[in-house]
């Protein structure tokens, strides 16, 4: 009943005229980076693992930036719930969409790394395909069936729970269903290798390599930033990941990637999350 209340809050504020709503998204970061000290006290480990060459006060002004940004994300996933069509295109701004075109009717993986416009980014990319996605399932029935709605607004997108595993994602990329991949989240130890993040190990997963590789899909990396009007999801060139290649060449080149474009944006990028919460053996955390 608490998580229905809130959420029928918050999509009440959502509602608000822009100005109004933007003053209350700076008031709840605000409050979310003094009060939710847990997830601050993360974030800023992050950073002083990623970026130690900025300054303690640099590191924390993109910690205070970040929860602002994530209080009007949170936000736009209920405008995301009711918004036309016509009003997404005109919100979420597709960049180099010639790159997908170019793609159509052969298997792709779309490379989405944890930037806080990803769901901004997934919905709008349903006007472009018929995607198939996996997704997290949470710990609320409410709030599962909520995150569900959010992404599954347009052209009938599979999404698959993760515990799931790729066989089915497989038939369907191979099927020419791009797969829209969250890729840069630590997950633990199974399925994934030990790869370096800004210099840090970092467990990440194998699924993108693997299922390019079983497929013979491009991947094309898709990155969703916030603007001051909207977002822009703009897509990059995409590479292949061939049969022959060493799965430790294939997935620090992604992380390399991923790590250039969160320079381009550093406080909109997930650093909430633990992502380096599993060590190599022996290895002590780095949270404490």
């Amino acid at each position: 009943m608490a998580i229905r209340l809130g959420l029928g809050l918050a999509g009440v504020i959502a509602g608000l005229p822009h100005g109004l709503r933007r003053r209350i998204e700076g008031s709840l970061g605000w409050l979310l980076f003094h009060g939710v000290s847990r997830r601050r006290k993360i974030a800023l480990r992050n950073l002083d693992l990623c970026l130690p060459a900025l300054t303690a006060d640099q590191r924390r002004l993109i910690v205070r930036e970040h929860f602002a940004h994530y209080a009007r994300a949170f936000f736009d996933r209920f405008r995301l719930v009711k918004c036309d069509a016509t009003h997404l295109q005109e919100w979420v701004v597709v960049t180099e969409q010639w790159r997908l075109e170019a793609l159509k009717g052969s298997p792709v993986i779309v490379l989405a790394p944890h930037f806080l416009g990803l769901d901004a980014g997934g919905v709008r990319l349903q006007l472009c395909a018929q995607i198939v996605s996996m997704y997290s399932t949470q710990p609320s029935p409410s709030l599962n069936a909520w995150v569900l709605s959010v992404r599954s607004r347009f052209n009938a997108p599979v999404l698959l729970p993760r515990n799931d595993g790729i066989a089915r994602l497989a038939r369907l990329v191979r099927r020419g269903r791009p797969a829209y991949f969250l890729p840069d989240m630590d997950f633990g130890a199974r399925d994934a290798i030990f790869a370096t993040f800004f210099g840090q190990p970092a467990a990440t997963v194998t699924s993108v390599v693997r299922l390019a590789q079983l497929t013979g899909a491009a991947v094309l990396p898709l990155v969703t930033t916030m603007t001051e009007t909207g977002y822009e999801a703009r897509f990059y060139p995409p590479w292949q990941h061939e049969k022959g290649e060493p799965i430790e060449v294939a997935v620090q080149k992604m992380n390399g990637f991923i790590e250039a474009r969160v320079m381009e944006n550093p406080s909109q990028y997930l650093w909430t999350h633990r992502r380096f919460k599993t060590q190599p053996p022996g290895a002590p955390s780095v949270y404490g």
